[in-house]
C-alpha cells in the first residue's frame, strides 16, 4: 500500500502530464508538491525502483503504465469525493479540494466503487474535470477551449477551470462565473490579452483579466444562443 506522500507525487506527475508535459522535470514536480528538489529527487528514485516511473537522466521522468494506473485511481477517488461533498453535503466548490486531498488516501477499491455508484457514475467533478472510471479511463472526453483562445461573438459555456485553488474559485464567484455560465467574447486586447465579455446575456460588457481567461475552459461545440449587440468600440483581435 503506497504512503500518502507517494500518492501525492504520483498524482502531481499525472497532473503535469495532463497539462501536456511528456517528461516532467524534478523542479516542476517539487513545485507541484511544495517540496525541495533534493527531497523530490530522493522520492523519484524510490518510485523508479518500484516500477512506477521511467527516469531518463537530464530528461525528466514519465509515469509507466503501472504508475499511471495508480495515479488515475488516486485522481478518481479525489474527484469522486469532491462530487460527494458538493452534491450530498452541500459544500461549495471552493471548499472541497483540501478535504478531498485527505479522503483520496482512503484506498479501498470497494468503497470507491460504491461511492461512484451512489453518485450515479458522474462524468465530471464540481470543477468540470473528468472523473476516471474503474478502468482508469475518462468516461467523457470533450474538446475544450481556453477562454483566452476562444473566438469572438460566439456563445460559449464555462465547463471547467484550469486552476482549482480556493482563492481562484472565490474570485470567480465575485465575477459571477461558475460552471454553466454563458460568455460571449466581444473584444480581445492585443496589448495584455484581456477580454471584453458579456456574461449570461448581460447588456453590459465586463473586462476580464488574462489571468482569468487563461484559467477557464469553455465549450463551443454546443454554443449558447447569442444576443446580438452593437459591435464593441475596441475590437482588438
Amino acid at each position: 500500500m503506497p504512503t500518502s506522500s507517494v500518492e501525492n507525487y504520483l498524482k502531481a506527475i499525472l497532473h503535469l502530464h495532463e497539462e501536456g508535459v511528456d517528461r516532467v522535470s524534478t523542479t516542476s514536480i517539487a513545485e507541484k508538491v511544495e517540496s525541495t528538489p533534493a527531497s523530490t529527487s530522493a522520492m523519484l528514485a524510490k518510485l523508479g525502483v518500484r516500477g512506477w516511473l521511467d527516469h531518463e537522466p537530464y530528461h525528466g521522468v514519465q509515469l509507466t503504465a503501472k504508475g499511471r494506473r495508480m495515479a488515475m485511481e488516486i485522481l478518481r477517488r479525489h474527484r469522486l469525493w469532491e462530487r460527494f461533498l458538493v452534491d450530498q453535503l452541500g459544500f461549495e466548490w471552493d471548499q472541497v479540494h483540501e478535504i478531498a486531498e485527505e479522503l483520496e488516501h482512503v484506498g479501498s477499491t470497494e468503497l470507491t466503487n460504491r461511492l461512484d455508484a451512489f453518485l450515479g457514475f458522474p462524468k465530471r467533478d464540481p470543477h468540470g474535470d473528468p472523473i476516471p472510471g474503474p478502468n482508469g479511463r475518462f468516461r467523457l472526453v470533450e474538446a475544450r477551449t481556453l477562454l483566452a483562445e476562444a473566438p469572438r461573438n460566439i456563445g460559449l459555456v464555462v465547463v471547467g477551470v484550469v486552476d482549482g485553488r480556493d482563492s481562484f474559485l472565490r474570485h470567480l464567484g465575485v465575477l459571477g462565473i461558475e460552471l454553466g455560465t454563458r460568455i460571449v467574447v466581444t473584444a480581445r486586447h492585443a496589448f495584455d490579452g484581456s477580454l471584453n465579455v458579456r456574461i449570461n446575456d448581460g447588456a453590459e460588457e465586463e473586462l476580464l483579466a488574462p489571468s482569468v481567461a487563461e484559467r477557464l475552459w469553455v465549450d463551443q461545440s454546443n454554443p449558447a444562443p447569442v444576443i446580438v449587440f452593437p459591435e464593441s468600440d475596441n475590437p482588438d483581435n
